[in-house]
């Protein structure tokens, strides 16, 4: 083979590696680019996803100002309703009076404690023990004035303080009946705050106790319901 030739083979052989290797690089920046846009264009949807079906919620153990007003208004509730089974020990002529108003005072003790625990965990003011009127264990103090069921602080089922001093001048079965009709209307009052409580709250203790509360008062409201119809 002369040189020209041997020179134009080696020429040839140049060239044709040097398209194959084009051809190897450009099919490799078209896979690389491929995925690129493929990785772009998925990431916003991933990203995007999680964020739009992630609802807003209270974390564990949190509370909101439903729980917040519960707390406040149920501790004078049930301090009212502990003077007024307070009065009971020594006014009630009835047994069946007499073990209700232990009951009342029983359960709703401890509440008060547990309600007063959440409010001064939460940085909120605790009801002083004046609020509701009557608060004491001797049944004396101010009651809060109110109209009809509904008192001046906005609970339902409040005794004036014209019916606690009524309460607290009668007794025998007189005191039996007076006791019985104010204190349905006391748990009505406070059955009424609970479905509130379990409607709008966030505290899962408060919204399990404001279902004790509507479970054990509305037996309560029946059973006297039942005192009342059958002559105390």
């Amino acid at each position: 083979m002369t040189a020209r030739r041997l020179f134009r083979a080696r020429k040839a052989a140049v060239t044709t590696a040097a398209a194959v290797t084009a051809a190897v690089l450009v099919a490799a920046c078209g896979t690389d680019g491929a995925d690129t846009h493929a990785e772009h264009g998925s990431a916003p949807s991933a990203s995007a996803s999680p964020s739009a079906s992630a609802p807003g919620t209270v974390e564990k153990g949190g509370h909101n100002a439903a729980d917040v007003a519960f707390a406040q208004g149920m501790i004078p509730h049930h301090r009212q309703a502990v003077a007024m089974s307070v009065m009971a020990r020594e006014r009630a002529s009835a047994p069946e009076v007499k073990e209700l108003a232990a009951a009342i005072e029983k359960a709703q003790g401890p509440e008060i404690r547990t309600l007063s625990g959440w409010l001064t965990s939460w940085g909120e003011p605790v009801p002083a023990e004046d609020a509701a009127g009557h608060s004491g264990h001797d049944g004396h103090g101010e009651a809060t004035a109110s109209a009809g069921t509904t008192g001046a602080s906005g609970m339902a089922g409040m005794m004036t303080e014209q019916e606690m001093e009524d309460l607290e001048k009668s007794s025998g079965k007189a005191f039996d009946t007076a006791f019985l009709k104010l204190m349905v209307k006391h748990h009505e009052g406070a059955v009424a705050m609970a479905r509130t409580e379990r409607q709008q709250g966030a505290h899962q203790p408060a919204k399990a106790m404001a279902d004790d509360i509507i479970a054990s008062q509305s037996a309560e409201i029946t059973r006297m319901n039942g005192l009342l119809g059958s002559g105390g």
